[in-house]
């Protein structure tokens, strides 16, 4: 029956949450159910903006993801860890100053702690390589030392993420991740939303 009553809805009747009944709120579970599913899509089609920018670097935005998330696979990390090298500067374009916490925030409900963790901290691991050049500590990522996933994230700055700015590289195409995102996005392992 709430079936049926979901399927006659076309949307909500409530203007102010606080009015809405069980019948809108069963109809924008299933809303949130099917628009879930085009997460995959979204995300491609962000990445896509990325090609746009170079930053001042040799290649663009998009092609370092390439290149980080092609190294990864090309190595034998699994599909979660290739789709995080994938996604993690996903935020660059919109969190300048805070780019490891929107990616991280975006895989959050797919990934494992540890391959969370790793995107949240990359941008304190990454500037190993670079901080002490602009006036800030090298060591920042040392304030972690000790963390179980300290290595983890080491590893993937120093394999994957800071070699991945080579003109030269031949990436995989975008379009070859399309299928890891798919079933890395399917189901979330963690949600607040029961209908997730």
């Amino acid at each position: 029956m709430a079936q049926a009553k979901q399927q006659l809805m076309q949307q909500v009747s409530f203007a102010d949450m606080r009015e809405g009944k069980a019948a809108d709120f069963e109809f924008l579970a299933g809303q949130m159910v099917e628009f879930a599913k085009g997460l995959p899509e979204r995300m491609l089609a962000y990445l896509e903006n990325l090609g746009n920018d170079c930053g001042g670097l040799q290649i663009t935005r998009l092609e370092h993801s390439l290149q980080t998330a092609t190294r990864a696979h090309q190595a034998g990390e699994d599909e979660e860890y290739v789709v995080c090298a994938l996604l993690h500067d996903i935020g660059d374009l919109l969190c300048t100053h805070n780019h490891p916490e929107m990616a991280a925030t975006i895989l959050h409900p797919f990934v494992s702690e540890a391959n969370h963790w790793m995107v949240q901290h990359h941008g304190i691991f990454q500037g190993y390589y670079f901080f002490h050049h602009i006036g800030l500590d090298r060591n920042m990522r040392d304030q972690f030392n000790g963390h179980p996933h300290f290595a983890h994230t080491v590893k993937f700055c120093e394999k994957y993420d800071a070699p991945a700015f080579d003109p030269a590289f031949e990436s995989m195409p975008l379009e070859a991740f399309r299928p890891m995102l798919q079933r890395v996005m399917a189901k979330p392992q963690r949600s607040v939303y029961k209908w997730a």
